[in-house]
């Protein structure tokens, strides 16, 4: 009882507002309305407009292709730098190890992994917009860009006695084998960043919105699995080949099996060792994330024990346990990537292009979220561009926004991106002085420190239970990116996944819902009917709606479920018609010889008693039998069974109509008329009513005078006309 009279108070004190206004069609409140005078521009006076200078448009270009300009002199040396040092740090000693096992994955020596970790991340600092995310070597890139290397170079392409004993000749075969594979990498760097600024400058930022997310996260943990299946062969000191193309995960895993019996148990017990470790690091990390001021980087800790225990059991020499082996010290002098590469690479980095922009775009959002601050995606992708690019001229392969390092990078206190400067000076120190250091480090810690870092990707499985629950086509498209990526590659697999996201497209706008609205009482708020209790319909009046555009792949489906719905079939109902009138024709006919019979039998013996000239033929009979049908008879017959008198479509969830679509709705408005059913349209929008003028939708028999501005409108409308017609 005290919840009902609550309820009536909260009713009481609910805002209200009441209107007083004519019921409004197109045609009568455009006459209303004056249109503001725009006056067209050329090509011409758009092109001189877009090129004129001044110091203010040209600061402005400035600041925005140079953001560090804008940020740097206002950057706050009190509040920020603190943080900044201490994100950099724990950032830094987190590319270290990554740095190195990623470029694994790329297929090329570990040290191209630490150029990568350097000059991507100081060139972001410059150019980017987030001031949070890690740019650097990234698993799903590495492990596409590794792709492509071991399809161009192959293991088998470089002539070499894989039986020979001299070992000159083994070391020749890998040092040529790994110049060709960075040749590709560096190649395909290249490629990708001029893409990547390509796309910037054309302003295709948007284009990251075709890679949804549920198809990015089928995508991610396709590719986890793909690098937790090249990671095995290093982690349990197996010698195969690696495969690349469709199928290659199969491969792999056959190939490891093959040869499962040749493990190097030092190196299991290492890679196990170091698992474990980073397992329990990560734990730590994640339950004292509060209590602990920064992270423990659990990474360079097994990375610097790895080496320690390596060098001084010389597990290389003593048990067979592969190194990471020369890590030239320096940098390398700068060097143009092997044009003549570009052809055989182009689609492959197209794919790197879009994937890495998707990745770094996605991370860098969910921190301007976070923080209150905005990012440009077109400059992000020139960022990014510019980062690949020019970072190959010094030997680094495609980069991208690294999620692991981001988090730490945010979590640790970054404001800016001073932090990723910091973490590149920490690499550069690594290159340029204590790099040979790292010499002895076996293959497998940086087999298990990749491993690890896949476990966020793996609980992307779970996934699917919440898709099951939320939404069906989105589970279909991560379980179609997911293995569409697995067995036939990322390259195929990601092409794949966008098709079939696209079609889902189309798919979601060819089965629309078809809904029929009623009014709230005593409101002009309409909705669904079978919702609803409360909703009620009008007498008379049928309101369609469709959540979905009219054009030529759903023209059809639109006209079958407004008959459907509505339940008036004008094609059925002028079928019945004719039916009906044949039959009642027939029935005449019928009646008419019965009569005449009759009649022929009065005829003869009347006939001296009827004048010639007043009934001249027998036909005259039949005319007038005809007149005999009552009239109501013959309205039951020809007349449509149907009580509507009014049809209102709503518009308002309608973006576009293409000409299929116009003329539908065109044919719509027509057929229903024939069975005496007035067609109106409510809550067209103005860019819709442009497309309508431009198709040639209105004429003599279709005028905007059945366009309405609301449904409500429309009702009334069709209300005064059924009213006129009833008077």
């Amino acid at each position: 009882m005290e919840h009902a009279q609550e309820q009536e108070a909260c009713l009481e004190q609910t805002q209200r507002y009441c209107v007083q206004r004519p019921i409004y069609n197109q045609e009568l409140l455009q006459g209303q309305l004056h249109r503001q005078q725009r006056t067209p521009q050329t090509l011409g006076q758009k092109i001189a407009h877009s090129c004129r200078c001044s110091s203010k448009k040209a600061k402005s270009h400035l600041y925005s292709f140079l953001p560090i300009l804008k940020w740097l002199p206002r950057y706050p040396v009190k509040e920020y730098l603190l943080g900044d040092i201490i994100s950099g740090i724990s950032t830094g000693v987190m590319q270290l190890p990554q740095g190195l096992a990623y470029a694994l994955l790329a297929a090329v020596p570990p040290v191209f992994g630490l150029y990568s970790s350097f000059y991507p991340v100081f060139l972001y600092t410059f150019f980017g917009t987030s001031k949070h995310i890690s740019i650097g070597t990234f698993a799903v890139v590495s492990m596409m860009v590794g792709g492509v290397a071991v399809r161009e170079v192959p293991d088998e392409i470089i002539s070499v006695d894989y039986n020979s004993t001299n070992v000159t000749d083994v070391l020749e075969y890998y040092s040529a084998r790994d110049t060709k594979r960075v040749q590709v990498a560096v190649a395909l760097a290249f490629l990708s960043g001029l893409i990547q600024l390509c796309l910037g400058f054309l302003r295709f930022g948007f284009v990251a919105i075709y890679l949804t997310e549920p198809l990015v996260r089928g995508f991610t943990t396709a590719a986890a699995v793909h690098v937790f299946t090249s990671q095995l062969k290093y982690f349990l000191g197996i010698k195969t080949s690696r495969y690349s193309g469709p199928l290659s995960v199969v491969y792999s895993i056959a190939a490891v099996l093959s040869k499962i019996t040749t493990t190097n148990i030092a190196a299991l017990i290492v890679g196990l060792t170091c698992i474990v470790l980073l397992l329990i690091g990560k734990e730590i990390n994640l339950r004292f994330k509060k209590k602990l001021p920064v992270p423990i980087p659990m990474e360079i800790i097994v990375v610097i024990i790895g080496t320690g225990v390596s060098a001084g059991m010389n597990l290389s020499e003593s048990y067979k346990v592969d190194v990471v082996g020369n890590i030239p010290q320096g940098l390398r002098t700068p060097a143009v990537p092997e044009i003549q590469l570009i052809p055989a690479l182009f689609v492959d980095a197209v794919a790197i292009a879009i994937v890495g922009f998707s990745m770094a775009v996605s991370m860098a959002k969910i921190f301007a979220l976070k923080h209150g601050y905005t990012i440009d995606g077109n400059q992000e992708l020139i960022a990014l561009g510019i980062c690949n690019s020019v970072g190959s001229f010094f030997q680094t392969f495609s980069i991208t926004c690294s999620m692991s390092r981001s988090l730490v990078q945010e979590s640790t206190g970054g404001r800016t991106q001073i932090a990723g400067t910091l973490s590149a000076i920490m690499v550069l120190l690594v290159i340029v002085a204590i790099g040979y250091l790292f010499e002895p480090l076996p293959q497998t810690v940086l087999a298990a420190i990749v491993m690890v870092n896949l476990k966020g990707m793996f609980k992307q499985f779970g996934d699917i239970m919440h898709f099951w629950r939320t939404s069906k086509i989105e589970l279909a498209i991560w379980v179609v990116a997911f293995v569409a990526s697995l067995f036939l590659g990322l390259d195929y697999g990601l092409l794949t996944a966008v098709t079939f996201a696209m079609i889902t497209v189309i798919y979601r706008t060819q089965s629309p819902q078809y809904r029929i609205l009623g009014q709230i009482p005593n409101t002009d708020i309409y909705c669904d009917v079978e919702e609803y209790e409360e909703v009620k319909e009008y007498p008379g009046i049928k309101i369609f709606q469709a959540n979905t555009s009219l054009y030529f792949a759903n023209s059809e489906s639109y006209t079958s479920a407004l008959k459907k719905k509505t339940g008036v079939d004008p094609g059925a109902l002028l079928t019945a018609r004719r039916k009906a009138q044949k039959r009642h024709a027939r029935e005449i006919k019928a009646a008419n010889e019965h009569r005449k019979k009759a009649t022929n039998d009065v005829e003869a013996s009347v006939k001296h008693e009827i004048a010639s000239d007043d009934l001249p033929v027998n036909g005259k009979f039949a005319d007038s039998s005809v007149q005999d049908i009552p009239p109501d008879e013959h309205e039951y017959f020809v007349e449509p069974k149907t009580n509507i008198h009014s049809l209102i479509l709503d518009f308002t969830p309608v973006n576009f109509v293409d000409s299929v679509g116009a003329k539908t709705l065109k044919s719509i408005i027509k057929e229903y008329k024939e069975v005496g059913v007035c067609v109106c349209i409510a809550s067209c929008s103005g860019p819709v009513m442009n497309e309508l003028t431009r198709l040639n939708f209105f004429d003599k028999s279709v005028t905007r005078e059945l366009l309405f501005h609301s449904i409500h409108d429309a009702v009334l409308a069709c209300q005064v006309k059924d009213g006129c017609a009833a008077q």
